[in-house]
């Protein structure tokens, strides 16, 4: 649909091109990191608990060299930090799955794709991947009719056709709009997406992490926003910002749980970043202040890593995003996660 003013297209389709078409915002040089921050930029404590996490996996798989793959990884920063937090020789086959070319002087084992690897087993692991999967926009008309939200690439937004067929049969039961005005983020595309990349392990864990929301408290105008150079900006499809909608993740569990085999969906949880973290051991406890006189250095290190681990792990922050965890293969014992 065009006017004279430019094309009119779903959100879906105007992100996916505004992101990783040519020119995209993940393709520029400066990377994800030199717009927004997360918690692997936060503090190599989250690459820690990761590589914990990957070593933990292959104990209790017996895993003699397990996969880590990283989806939507930025400049390989995860997947750099987690390497250098495993123990010396630790065996690894370490798999970056990023849009934007491999970035250079990144550590040779690192193995740089478009597309996730497959049967493999080991951890997948993937940090703030599902928000950028693009999304169509819903909003309820005056007359009571769900339609899909159309863009231009300056972001001036007008209702489209009605939403019908899977979309709105995904609305129904995990989004219903039910006032005029109000708007919801049609997730079935990160259903799709976690479904498939999950799918290409033969055994091990797949983690999402999401800021995220449930049916039982949707946000009535959505969450799509975009971010350029550190600071909200408002969403447009021009290649300049990001853009990023919070993730239904219950929604993308329940598809998790229906893709296991019979008897399995008790293998998928959802949990919040802090409890994740604190069960990896990133607790944010102050070391004791009488180790200020007898380990002056040791406490000022125990000091930055406890308020480290209290931003990571912080409500109103960086603690408030959740864990997807799903187990797939034979069951994992003994592994914190």
């Amino acid at each position: 649909m065009t006017d004279d003013n430019g094309e009119w297209r779903g959100w879906r389709t105007a992100a996916g091109t505004a992101l990783y078409g040519p020119g995209g915002f993940y393709l520029r040089p400066e990377g994800p990191a030199g717009h927004f921050r997360t918690s692997v930029h936060a503090s190599p404590l989250f690459a820690a608990a990761v590589a914990r996490l990957l070593t933990t996996t292959a104990e209790s798989l017996g895993l003699e060299e397990p996969a880590l793959i990283d989806m939507g990884a930025g400049r390989g920063e995860l997947l750099t930090g987690v390497l250098a937090a495993l123990p010396p020789g630790f065996p690894v086959r370490a798999h970056a799955v990023e849009h934007a070319a491999r970035p250079p002087g990144l550590d040779p084992r690192i193995a740089w794709a478009a597309e996730a690897p497959r049967d493999t087993s080991g951890l997948l692991f993937a940090n703030e991947w599902l928000d950028n999967v693009p999304v169509d926009i819903a909003e309820m008309d005056a007359e009571g009719v769900v339609r899909r939200v159309l863009v231009r690439e300056d972001g001036e937004e007008r209702l489209g056709e009605e939403v019908t067929g899977m979309d709105a049969e995904w609305l129904a039961r995990w989004w219903p709009l039910t006032e005029p005005g109000t708007r919801a983020e049609i997730g079935r595309p990160r259903d799709e997406a976690w479904t498939t990349v999950a799918g290409g392990l033969d055994a091990g864990l797949a983690v999402a992490v999401d800021y995220a929301h449930t049916r039982e408290a949707r946000p009535p105008f959505g969450t799509l926003t975009g971010f350029r150079e550190g600071r909200e900006v408002r969403p447009a499809p021009d290649g300049r910002c990001d853009i990023t909608a919070h993730v239904a993740l219950d929604s993308v569990a329940a598809a998790a749980g229906g893709s296991a085999p019979a008897g399995s969906a008790d293998r998928v949880e959802l949990v919040p970043q802090r409890e994740a973290l604190r069960r990896l051991g990133v607790v944010s406890e102050r070391p004791p202040l009488a180790m200020a006189s007898s380990d002056p250095a040791g406490y000022v290190r125990a000091l930055s890593r406890a308020g480290e681990a209290a931003e990571l792990t912080a409500r109103g922050g960086l603690g408030d995003f959740t864990w997807l965890i799903q187990r797939v293969g034979p069951p994992l014992r003994d592994c914190a996660a």
